[in-house]
């Protein structure tokens, strides 16, 4: 049986370590760190996923300083939103919510925000950084998956790894993230000829593809680490993932479920984010360095 890589139990490990370096930090910075996350419509997922935030927030003393724009907003005032945000000193993380109402769109928007306040870590220079090496806020789902491997013990150097999916949210920093950890890495997508054959090589496989319960257990080898990022809501009510879970357990050495695997880590690595950016601006040490990738 495989080892649940429980994103839960590790999630709130690393909000006591980040609750602890707010308190004692709090009084020479003279307030708590500040996440803004800025959500434009109504999105019935966005709202679950930025009330969850705002609560991760107060468990650990940061500052939550949301704001909700209507689904009529214009660029122009979505862009002065963020640039108020910018400019405000009480803000060290800034979280535009994904996806965006018709008509808007993601990219000038996220290049926009103060890459030193990105708590997302998808504006350009951020990725950038990721590719070169260098020290910025990282994109949170893949840095929180990299948390959970690095938590089980799980060796990448040498190892094979291939990442189902290659959007600029997951796939793509997440398969940096391996290669940085001296991984080999592959990464597939929807034309990916014979994708069952590429998945089985893979000694750890990350699943981003966002299509429900795609991977089986014909593209896992036994013994294999499989890291499931999808959720998707069923028909017949409950969660599921891009994984079919009760397939590959059997085979896998460890696995995430859904829920309770990648996507605690994400609202986590959110916070991470925002909180070494707080220590950076005021000149402290976070004590964080095992989960800054």
């Amino acid at each position: 049986m495989a080892i649940r890589l429980d994103g839960r139990q590790l999630a709130g490990l690393i909000e006591q370590r980040l609750a602890a370096v707010v308190g004692a930090r709090q009084a020479a910075v003279g307030r708590p760190p500040g996440l803004a996350v800025l959500r434009v419509g109504d999105d019935p997922a966005s709202g679950v996923y930025v009330a969850n935030k705002e609560k991760a927030c107060g468990r650990v003393g940061i500052h939550s300083l949301g704001s909700h724009l209507p689904a009529t907003t214009s660029a122009a005032e979505v862009r002065a939103t963020i640039e108020r945000l910018n400019a405000d000193p009480a803000v060290d993380g800034i979280l535009l919510q994904l996806p965006l109402p018709a008509g808007l769109e993601a990219a000038p928007l996220l290049l926009a925000m103060d890459p030193e306040k990105d708590a997302d870590g998808l504006h350009t220079l951020n990725l950038g950084r990721l590719l070169k090496g260098e020290p910025g806020p990282r994109s949170c789902t893949p840095a929180g998956v990299m948390a959970l491997l690095d938590h089980q013990g799980v060796e990448l150097a040498g190892r094979r790894a291939v990442v189902v999916g290659r959007s600029i949210l997951v796939g793509q920093p997440m398969a940096l993230m391996l290669q940085a950890a001296d991984a080999t890495v592959t990464v597939a997508h929807s034309r990916t000829r014979d994708l069952e054959a590429l998945c089985r090589q893979a000694d750890v496989l990350v699943v981003a593809a966002g299509r429900p319960r795609m991977i089986g257990a014909e593209h896992v080898q036994p013994g294999a680490v499989v890291v499931d990022v999808g959720i998707h809501r069923k028909p017949e009510g409950g969660l599921c993932g891009d994984v079919r879970f009760e397939e590959v357990e059997p085979l896998a050495a460890a696995i995430t479920p859904v829920p309770g695997g990648v996507g605690p880590m994400t609202v986590t690595m959110l916070l991470v984010n925002t909180l070494v950016a707080w220590c950076r601006r005021h000149g402290l040490d976070h004590g964080l360095a095992d989960l800054v990738v």
